[in-house]
């Protein structure tokens, strides 16, 4: 009894068509995800919602929010068609062509430069794969179950999750020729009190403190140095443009400024300091390890990165 009425609930067909509906966003946008019309995408969820007898998402004109119900199916739904997928690799069935769903989460300004270029070639050579790509100024935590994969920076603390280094990545202090002109160039770390700073607001990280560390054996010493300036932002790429434009000195990634380091649009400052590194790394649950797409994806982006850095040097 209590399994026919679990049957009559949930049915399998309905996994996958409330995962897409969830990614989606909207009834419309699942429509065109679906190949459906959105009368018949509203109709099959409020069908879904009768056998199940909970509301599953709050609809408005413009987006929906699942409601904690939705957020429980979402969540079931999603693990069960991993392992249903995950099932078909070990049996054999998808061994040679990785396929399936690929959800990709990474931060903004590197998911632009690097990420989504590197997926357009992964599709080119695995079209059985589908990937959906989402762009975040921080990375989720790293229990969200929305995403197979998260490229980010810095290895996570948490051990309960797979992080694969994928390519080095050092943070560097630079600034352009025109404000070193005017200001001077920066000697040691305590000299970075006296300049203006280019602040950047992201993650965890503790803001307006830059850690220095310098020396070598016992002489080696870390020194925090709390920055100051006019100019603060929670993205990047402004960062970027604000120090080319002279506004003042930046700490940023390697990655982000190689170039204009090799053109001479910005000098990098205080080279024999260390600062905290920020290696770039795929993050993905245990569970995932047996993947064939994830494994075949993750593989890929390290060699495609390991090829942009040697092009890059």
């Amino acid at each position: 009894m209590a399994a026919n009425a679990l049957r009559n609930t949930v049915q399998p067909a309905d996994l996958s068509f409330f995962s897409t509906l969830a990614a989606s966003g909207s009834l419309s946008a699942a429509a065109r995800e679906l190949g459906l019309t959105a009368a018949a995408v509203s109709k099959r969820l409020t069908q879904m919602e009768q056998r199940a007898g909970v509301a599953l998402v709050n609809r408005t004109t413009r987006r929906m929010m699942l409601t904690p119900e939705g957020e429980l199916y979402l969540a079931h739904a999603r693990r069960i068609l991993d392992e249903i997928d995950e099932l078909a690799e070990l049996l054999g069935a998808a061994k040679q062509t990785p396929k399936g769903l690929l959800r990709v989460n990474a931060t903004l300004g590197f998911g632009r430069g690097y990420v989504g270029p590197a997926i357009s070639r992964f599709v080119a050579k695995y079209p059985q794969v589908s990937v959906q790509l989402q762009l975040s100024v921080t990375a989720p935590p790293l229990t969200d179950d929305s995403y197979d994969v998260c490229i980010r920076f810095g290895e996570p603390p948490d051990t309960r999750v797979v992080a694969r280094r994928l390519a080095p990545n050092r943070r560097l202090l630079c600034a352009a020729p025109s404000y070193l002109a005017a200001r001077g160039t920066p000697l040691n770390a305590r000299d970075l009190s006296r300049h203006d700073c280019i602040g950047i607001r992201q993650g965890d990280e503790a803001y307006g403190v830059w850690r220095l560390t310098s020396g070598r054996g016992a002489a080696r010493k870390t020194e925090s140095v709390r920055i100051k300036g006019t100019l603060t932002t929670n993205d990047g790429e402004i960062a970027v443009k604000w120090a080319l434009a002279g506004h003042g000195i930046l700490m940023r990634a390697e990655w982000d400024i190689r170039q204009y380091l090799a053109d001479g649009s910005l000098v990098q400052l205080l080279a024999d300091h260390d600062t905290p590194n920020a290696d770039i790394f795929a993050v993905y649950s245990p569970r995932h390890q047996m993947s064939n797409r994830i494994r075949t994806f993750v593989e890929f982006i390290a060699q495609d990165l390991s090829g942009a850095a040697g092009s890059l040097a």
